[in-house]
């Protein structure tokens, strides 16, 4: 009688996006781990089952949304600031041909390929476990971005998606109270959303001789773009990473 060799068993799941990946399967996109925190890509119709399932599920038991926040990926990883062909000093790195406010509208920027606009982003704590989630789902027409809400499952995360509302425009279905909570209640358009004016579409002055507050076209602004557009690598903590991997050979 032979002796056949021992199968070792599949190693148990370890980090927190491994476990999720394998608890909730199908339902998510994806779980990854970067720079230290874990993000689950959902889809929106299982937006709902994997929020509740993280929340109740023993070992996961995310009990608080800290947040929820919409993004809007328009023009994501499209540099507006020429940094290749100019020198490394002075203003030659400036906004080019962008127009009033950033861009002439006939030369929006575009969303990228294979890339939705909009998503909201849910932030979530375990204090049982210590732990932190964060989950996003990217909603299907970009033309009416819709979301279910998560309000039936964290009552606390109604103000978080009326701003993300009133901000982007993301519709957060089943919300008990969708209005807006930051601008006016005759505002037009959604101020965070990468398309809208920098210098806004309108200004509002009190008229003196009309005796109320008046709209009218924006005059008083002068626009300018400070800040580019541009997806950069963050490398704030690599000294210290470097620094750790140095001491750790040492020892």
């Amino acid at each position: 009688m032979t002796d056949t060799p021992a199968t070792s068993a599949p190693a148990a799941p370890v980090t927190l996006a491994q476990r999720i990946a394998a608890r909730l399967g199908a339902r998510i996109i994806s779980a990854t781990e970067s720079l230290g925190e874990t993000i689950v890509e959902v889809l929106p119709e299982n937006w709902l089952a994997v929020a509740q399932a993280l929340r109740d599920e023993a070992d996961f038991h995310f009990e608080q949304c800290v947040d929820v926040c919409g993004v809007d990926y328009l023009s994501y990883g499209q540099a507006e600031w020429d940094t290749t062909d100019v020198s490394s000093t002075g203003f030659s790195r400036g906004v080019e041909g962008e127009g009033p406010g950033r861009f002439q509208w006939s030369n929006r920027p575009l969303v990228g390929a294979g890339h939705k606009r909009f998503a909201a982003v849910a932030q979530l704590l375990s204090i049982r476990n210590n732990q932190r989630v964060r989950i996003r789902c990217h909603a299907a027409d970009d033309a009416l971005p819709v979301v279910p809400s998560l309000t039936g499952i964290w009552p606390g995360a109604n103000w978080f998606e009326r701003e993300a509302f009133d901000l982007f425009g993301i519709v957060f279905e089943g919300h008990p109270d969708l209005r807006r909570i930051l601008t006016d209640y005759g505002f037009v358009g959604h101020p965070f959303r990468k398309d809208f004016p920098l210098i806004g579409n309108v200004e509002v002055r009190y008229d003196e001789a009309l005796g109320r507050v008046i709209y009218e076209p924006v005059t008083s602004v002068e626009p300018r773009v400070g800040v580019p557009r541009v997806v950069r690598d963050d490398s704030r903590y690599d000294q210290a990473r470097a620094e750790g991997a140095a001491n750790a050979a040492t020892k």
